[in-house]
């Protein structure tokens, strides 16, 4: 074991063949590390200059939609024309849409443009993720994940203290702009030294299941975050939203269980380890958004404090998440999946419930603190189980599995900022208003009781992990095989 870590170090950095490769990978990571760290310390800057505090969450549901529709479509046109087109083609939408974003006049303009952002990172974030389970074994995976997890360790840093930086010195709208260089960047690298071998075979896109999946995910995202704000929970559009929805998923599974090519490959989940891989990966995704999106503004809102000190606590579940990920693939190669797996998720549940207690008594090292357990936590369970997932499978199927892992963390954070804006919605709408202490206080401790329910499903999720080491049969694409 010991011969077989030398190797994987020796063959992983910087300076050996596939270095540039990695190089290129962790730009298109940091494009989205960046966007995931930079917004939220933004929100109330944008709505101080744009209006309609009721619709910021849209900012990221809009943003996590999109990127959980296209995941799949991406993820079979990547197992059919190769890798490299699709996350170029996912570099320049995240370009665009950054540059329109930042030129947004209204805020449903600016929610235009973060779909057309949300459209790129469906493809640059999982095509870097199965690249990467591409061109190195699971042992070297493990040593690439601290490569990959500096990349959020830095954006952890860097993004919150940019966005406030921007939002309270220049304007939120350097947020966006700050994407351009990046991309170019990513993009030449990844032009110049990623190079691949593609056993072309053509294939047809399930347009219908794609349609049907949006319909119902958007349906029940309209409903949750405009019922009782836009609209009465008891009335016509919620039923329509909420009723409509669910027929169109009902929909989606009918067809997806008879059309030749599914963008969903629903069979997959009849495999334990994928299905519960899948189900950990809603909760992470759940709880991410839980975190990042609403405590920036809960302390803004409650003790006032300045967009960089906000971002700063946010920061501390970001450098939490990569320093326990950098860890993780010791952890799994010695005591297997399921373990590791297990231990974040526990180490996340305690951290929720901490942010739980501390809600009514706004403190900002206090939720700093716990900020960075639940990341710690997070960082255990997220990578872990993803590679688990794609090392059960051959490379025909890897871009599938990835997919079907990264669109549930996307509509695990699309579904779950929704139901968390309802919630605060709700308690705001009944209180005294956004500018209320108290009121903001309720909703936001309201928020993060949902968060620790979200937690505790996701650990009950990954018990049913089967266990063994990395070797073990359900492990293994021999294990799986149908």
């Amino acid at each position: 074991m010991e011969t077989g870590k030398r190797v994987a170090h020796s063959t992983v950095g910087f300076r050996s063949e596939r270095g540039p490769v990695l190089a290129g990978l962790m730009l298109t990571t940091g494009l989205i590390a960046i966007d995931a760290t930079i917004l939220a310390t933004a929100v109330p800057s944008i709505v101080a200059d744009l209006g309609q505090f009721d619709q910021f969450p849209w900012l990221f549901s809009v943003y996590l939609l999109a990127q959980a529709v296209a995941v799949p479509i991406y993820s079979k046109l990547a197992d059919t024309i190769g890798r490299k087109p699709i996350v170029l083609t996912g570099i320049g939408l995240f370009f665009v849409g950054s540059i329109l974003a930042g030129l947004a006049w209204s805020m449903t303009v600016l929610i235009i443009f973060r779909v057309v952002q949300g459209l790129g990172a469906g493809a640059a974030g999982p095509m870097a993720m199965t690249i990467v389970g591409d061109i190195y074994s699971v042992e070297e995976r493990a040593v690439v994940q601290g490569y990959l997890a500096s990349v959020w360790a830095i954006a952890s840093v860097v993004g919150p203290a940019l966005g406030g930086v921007f939002s309270q010195f220049v304007s939120w709208r350097w947020i966006f702009f700050v994407n351009i260089p990046l991309c170019l960047i990513a993009a030449w690298a990844l032009m110049r030294s990623y190079h691949e071998t593609v056993r072309r075979r053509r294939h047809r896109i399930d347009v219908a299941g794609a349609a049907s999946l949006t319909v119902g995910i958007t349906a029940l995202i309209l409903g949750l975050l405009e019922g009782g704000n836009a609209w009465a929970w008891a009335s016509i559009p919620s039923v329509v939203s909420f009723v409509g929805g669910a027929l169109a998923l009902v929909v989606f599974v009918a067809v997806e269980r008879r059309v030749a090519e599914p963008i969903l490959n629903l069979t997959l989940l009849r495999r334990p380890l994928i299905l519960t891989t899948t189900l950990v990966s809603l909760g992470v995704g759940s709880l991410l958004i839980g975190i990042t999106s609403f405590v920036p503004s809960y302390l803004q809102n409650s003790l006032h404090v300045a967009p960089i000190v906000a971002g700063a606590a946010v920061a501390a579940l970001t450098i939490g998440w990569p320093l326990s990920s950098s860890l993780a693939g010791r952890v799994y190669m010695r005591h297997g999946f399921r373990v590791t797996v297990l231990l974040g998720s526990t180490i996340a549940v305690l951290g929720t419930l901490g942010l739980a207690a501390i809600g009514p008594t706004p403190n900002v090292i206090a939720i700093g603190a716990v900020a960075f357990v639940i990341g710690f936590g997070l960082g255990w369970t997220a990578a872990p189980s993803l590679i688990a997932a794609q090392s059960s499978v051959e490379w025909d199927q890897r871009g599938v599995v990835t997919g079907l892992n990264v669109f549930a963390r996307s509509a695990g954070s699309a579904v779950g900022v929704a139901i968390l804006g309802a919630i605060a919605n709700h308690v705001i709408s009944t209180g005294r208003g956004a500018h209320d202490y108290a009121t903001i206080v309720d909703a936001s401790t309201w928020v993060f009781r949902a968060v620790a329910a979200i937690a505790v499903v996701t650990l009950l999720a990954s018990l049913r992990m089967p266990p063994g080491t990395v070797d073990a049969a359900a492990f293994t694409p021999e294990g799986t095989a149908a």
